[in-house]
């Protein structure tokens, strides 16, 4: 990594004229790497799918530049644009298969409109079929298929014209959580060996974790914060980042709890987690505490976890405590 392969330079998008007009992307700069699995995140309505579909002008953009592989397509002409496409892979959220053609058929497609021979295009449909585990259902047919099927057939057609980048809009939101993983799974493993580019479009934040090595995150139509995932985990500088992070679906109101401030403390696994940090807290500042949400996630590799305590609001108790979590060499902010 380290080469970009997309840059997007001052991308905005509008639908619509006058008072009717909608501003779906303003002003969006983003440079992903060759070789990433890069994320882009953002609740319903924030751009995501828009932007997208910008990188390889399905949507062409209101102003700004994107540059792919070293071309800039805004600049192409139609035939050329054609041709540039063929190296930007996509699968969506739907699948978007073809219902009459069975799964072999469909990988073939866009073999037969590039003018692949028959024979050479049903090969590599075959191998690529394989590659996805699903060499058995090449006869098979969509409707046959489960969710999962339908997104492997899927993801075996964008890599047919080999592609090196491949965007991905909300690929996983129409699957259970283990078929979810399965796909994620097998997403990894096409960058890690075939060492394409991968783009993930998503609201949840869990698929992020799992795959992404970077996230940029959207909100009011531009980017809102870009980083390391872990970092934002870890750190998260915008209000955007921290309500992805810790949905507020998933944390009870302030109002059950009465009045008090509230601390978010994480961990990533290379401080020490096998003490009773709370408990320690609270025997040191002689003042209980309430845990009103926690959790663990595995990054990368590395365990990652949170907890959101509820403090007094008295400030020298809530000092006391900070301190205490100072000299226990552990990340915590005061979350409102």
């Amino acid at each position: 990594m380290g080469n970009p392969i997309i840059e997007l330079k001052g991308i905005t998008k509008v639908f619509g004229t006058g008072d009717g007009a909608v501003t779906a992307l303003k002003d969006v700069d983003l440079t992903i790497d060759e070789g990433e699995i890069f994320g882009v995140i953002g609740l319903s309505g924030a751009g995501k799918s828009t932007l997208v579909r910008c990188i390889n002008l399905l949507e062409k953009p209101t102003a700004g530049t994107v540059i792919v592989d070293g071309k800039e397509l805004t600049k192409l002409s139609e035939k050329e644009l054609r041709q540039a496409r063929r190296s930007i892979g996509m699968i969506f959220q739907g699948f978007n298969l073809l219902q009459q053609r069975s799964v072999l058929d469909n990988v073939c497609f866009p073999l037969q409109l590039a003018g692949v021979p028959k024979k050479e295009a049903r090969a590599k449909a075959e191998k690529l079929l394989d590659r996805v585990g699903l060499s058995e259902k090449k006869d098979a047919y969509p409707a046959q298929l489960s969710g999962g099927q339908c997104q492997r057939v899927a993801i075996a057609r964008a890599l047919s014209t080999d592609p090196k980048v491949l965007l991905c809009d909300e690929a996983t939101s129409a699957l259970d959580p283990t078929t979810t993983l399965s796909i994620l799974d097998l997403l990894k493993e096409l960058n890690r060996e075939l060492h394409v580019t991968v783009v993930v479009i998503t609201h949840e934040m869990k698929v992020v974790e799992a795959i992404c090595h970077r996230v940029a995150i959207l909100a009011d139509n531009h980017v809102e914060e870009l980083g390391v995932v872990e970092e934002i985990f870890h750190r998260p500088k915008s209000m955007a980042a921290r309500q992805l992070i810790v949905p507020s679906s998933q944390v009870p109101p302030k109002e059950s709890f009465g009045e008090g401030r509230f601390i978010r403390i994480t961990f990533d696994g290379r401080e020490r987690t096998d003490q009773p940090l709370v408990a320690q807290m609270v025997l040191h500042t002689g003042v209980p505490v309430s845990i009103v949400f926690a959790d663990t996630r595995s990054l990368n590799g590395r365990l990652y976890g949170q907890m959101i305590l509820q403090v007094p609001e008295d400030d020298s108790i809530m000092e006391k405590m900070l301190e205490f979590l100072r000299r226990a060499e552990v990340s915590f902010e005061e979350v409102i």
